[in-house]
């Protein structure tokens, strides 16, 4: 058995090198057709134009399902290990299950309005994504600090706090930066500016931004990197019983009304 075989862990892992293939393949397409630039574009600009664009958004609607089906699987794992007295944690982990799919649906939103054809939708899409998907990673950032050392070690809580860090500080960076971007270029769409001269005004500051973003983006796929070992440890179980009172008459005796028979087990 493969070390990916072992439990759901196949979950966390096609969700990070699913996700990193959808902003990998986008920015190659686009930088080889030269509709942005090399160096650092924001994410969203290399999935802006055709054909790209097309790819891009089906990739990214898959990576938002993949995400949904990762935080029910983690919202369901805290929630078994978690005793029921301990009603902060479970509300805690009931927020975080709503924090994660409202991020996934804000990639959803992104993958189906680009920044160049409705910026409002776009944006609304972009804060539900990251900051929602922060405020996700905190709260699983908390209930590992709360977990710890029973379910799994303090270096793992660690981890996961460096990465939450590390994912706040890039939103203040690309937030601030952006502000002074668009402050800077009154009067221009830079929605739909897709290349950059160096030495332009508000050039620094769209680098700052964009490499915030990626830095922001690769925080996320970072963080779930750290679920493949508690996903490894859940095993699903599955029971069917099958009834057949129909058959009755013909088959069973009074004492014995009905037959159950257990058709598939397993261990969760």
């Amino acid at each position: 058995m493969w070390w990916f075989q072992e439990g759901l862990c196949v979950l966390p892992v096609a969700l990070v090198v699913w996700t990193a293939a959808t902003f990998i393949f986008a920015y190659i397409t686009a930088v080889v057709l030269q509709h942005v630039d090399p160096f650092v574009p924001y994410i969203s600009d290399t999935g802006a134009l055709p054909p790209e664009r097309c790819v891009f958004g089906i990739m990214l609607n898959i990576s938002a399902f993949l995400g949904i089906a990762t935080m029910y699987v983690r919202y369901k794992q805290v929630q078994a290990l978690t005793d029921q007295a301990e009603k902060r944690l479970l509300q805690l982990n009931f927020v975080g299950l709503v924090l994660g799919s409202t991020s996934s649906f804000g990639m959803c939103v992104v993958a189906n309005f680009q920044k160049t054809t409705l910026f409002s939708m776009h944006l609304v899409g972009a804060v539900l994504t990251f900051g929602v998907g922060a405020l996700y990673i905190l709260t699983q950032t908390l209930l590992s600090w709360w977990m710890q050392p029973h379910v799994h070690s303090r270096r793992l809580f660690v981890v996961r706090l460096a990465l939450c860090v590390w994912t706040f500080g890039s939103i203040i960076s690309m937030f601030i930066s952006s502000v002074i971007m668009y402050s800077s270029l009154p009067g221009v769409e830079v929605s739909k500016k897709l290349h950059w001269t160096p030495g332009e005004t508000g050039y620094t500051a769209h680098m700052v931004s964009t490499a915030s973003e990626w830095c922001l983006a690769f925080s996320f796929i970072s963080f779930f990197l750290t679920y493949i070992r508690d996903f490894k440890k859940i095993h699903l179980r599955a029971e069917a019983d099958l009834q057949c009172r129909h058959l009755h008459d013909a088959y069973s005796s009074p004492q014995n009304p009905g037959e159950t028979s257990p058709l598939l087990a397993g261990s969760i």
